[in-house]
């Protein structure tokens, strides 16, 4: 599996990166310690998520190429994803979109800076 991210997406993402700092892409169902909310709506939803490079990423097991470096991912959720992914940015309304070889998979991502204390309340998704 590998993730392409656009131009527009990595010019979003890349400012929040560096320092060692790692990028999740999170299936959000409730487990862990950067899922937002089991799937209360009945869809499948996914955030990218920021953490400190010591953060604890144990539920994270498979790492993603991509040409912003590893994606960490939870295992199970390779079910909804595709072998081959992209991201793009809907600039009307800052919204990140995930696509593969399927199709869209989730047409509105979080994207949670955790190492920002105000991470959380900047995630345009939600």
């Amino acid at each position: 599996m590998k993730i392409d991210f656009k131009p527009e997406a990595i010019a979003k993402i890349q400012p929040h990166l560096g320092d060692g700092k790692k990028l999740l892409l999170t299936f959000e169902d409730g487990v862990g310690p950067y899922s937002q909310h089991a799937m209360i709506h009945m869809q499948v939803q996914f955030s990218f998520n920021v953490v400190a490079a010591d953060a604890d990423v144990s539920d994270y097991q498979t790492w993603l190429d991509s040409n912003l470096g590893k994606v960490g991912i939870k295992d199970y959720s390779t079910e909804d994803l595709d072998e081959n992914m992209v991201v793009r940015l809907n600039e009307q309304n800052d919204a990140l979109i995930l696509s593969g070889d399927g199709g869209i998979i989730d047409i509105n991502l979080g994207f949670i800076d955790f190492t920002d204390p105000n991470g959380i309340a900047k995630n345009p998704a939600r």
